[in-house]
This record gives structure tokens, sequence and C-alpha cells, in this order.
């Protein structure tokens, strides 16, 4: 059974939250509340996020300074983030947003299913990312075991072997596919700075199974884990 994804939505107003989780309840996932910057860090220091809806206007600590927050920690950077925002002060005030590390800044109201796609994708994502690791975590086992499983140990592996690289070109696909949409919504820097950065945690994952292949130096480098 597949763990769902959680995704954080933040926002001041309860009418706000109750729309979101309305427009997000057909992605079948885990929808967590968080009515201020303050109370989405808390969340944040215990699970794990596909990919926080970010309200800009708040009191307190506003979208901007909770982005600052938490692209500021190590266990929370990678996690991207939509800027959501009832005003649109022009390129500057997006320009702002994109700066503290958005991925998308979507101007109230907005379109439901444009949304919902959006975060689908970043869904998805997570998901394939998770069973990669899953997998990666099961290879790890196999390798450890040594050759004491002998050629039926050796076909395991290299069925192992096979599976994960499956499933590391389809995420490999669903990233190229992100970039590309991210590139033709926004040349901003901050956003293909993020799609570079998932590009190379995909790299190195890639470059890690193919030196498990047979014909390498073996196991000696063992599967990245969460990056």
């Amino acid at each position: 059974m597949v763990q769902k994804a959680k995704i954080l939505l933040v926002d001041d107003r309860p009418e706000n939250l109750l729309a979101l989780e309305a427009i997000l309840s057909a992605l079948d996932q885990t929808l967590v509340r968080a009515s201020s910057g303050e109370e989405a860090l808390k969340a944040l220091l215990t699970d794990d996020f596909a990919v926080i809806l970010l309200d800009v206007q708040m009191p307190g600590m506003d979208g901007f300074e909770t982005a600052a927050h938490i692209k500021r920690r190590e266990r929370t950077r990678d996690i991207p983030i939509i800027f959501l925002t009832a005003i649109n002060h022009g390129p500057h005030h997006t320009f702002r947003g994109y700066a503290a590390g958005a991925v998308d800044y979507i101007s109230k109201p907005f379109d439901p299913w444009v949304l919902r796609a959006k975060v689908s994708v970043f869904v998805e994502l997570y998901t394939k990312n998770c069973k990669l690791r899953e997998q990666a975590a099961l290879l790890r086992l196999q390798l450890e075991g040594g050759g004491s499983n002998g050629v039926d140990g050796s076909k395991e592996t290299a069925g192992l072997l096979a599976e994960l690289s499956a499933r590391l070109a389809a995420v490999e696909e669903q990233a190229e596919a992100l970039t590309k949409q991210l590139g033709e919504e926004s040349a901003d820097g901050a956003v293909v700075a993020t799609a570079a950065h998932l590009e190379r945690k995909l790299t190195g994952l890639r470059r890690a199974l193919d030196a498990l292949e047979p014909g390498t130096d073996g196991p000696t480098a063992i599967l990245p884990a969460q990056g």
C-alpha cells in the first residue's frame, strides 16, 4: 500500500484553507493545515511534505519570511513552495516570491484545475522518489547479504537493479517534463535553480546505480539516501 503524500496548506483565513482542501481533495493525499507561519514551521519539524502552498499576506510572519526559514533548514530546503496571494503588486512583488525560494507564484482568484494540476506534479515526483528510496534500501540489504545466496542471490540482485533503474527512468522523464514546464512559465533564476537541483540529485542517483551494475567495481558506490 502506497503511503499518501502530505501537502502543507498555510493561510491565516479558515475559509481559504477550506477552499484549498476542497480543490485538492480529489488528489486523495493528506492535507495538513497551518494558520500561521509559525505553525507551518512547527509542522515541518516532524513531518515530510511533498509541497507547500503558502499564503503571502499573513499577520506576524508573512509568507516571504516563512519561506526564508524553510529554505534555511537542511531538512526542508528542497520542499517545493507555491506562493498564493490575493494581491499583485507587479513583477517586483512576483520576483520577491521567486527569490524567497518559490517554484511558482499564483494570484487569487486562481483556476482550481490549474492549481490541482501543478500540485499533482510535485506529489507524483515525491511519491516516486519515496519508492526509489525504498528500492534502494532493499538493494542495500541484498548487497550487504553478499554472495551467500549464490546464483539465486545474483539473479535477485540483478532483478532489483533492473526494477530500480526502470523506476528511476520514470522519475527522470517526469523531472524533464517539469523542467520544461517551469522554463516555459517563468525565466526566473530561482525557478531554474530549483529544477537544476532536482536534476543534479537524479544524476547522482543514476551514477550510483550504474556503479552497481555487473562489470563495475561492485557495491562500493552505495546508493545515496535522502538528498
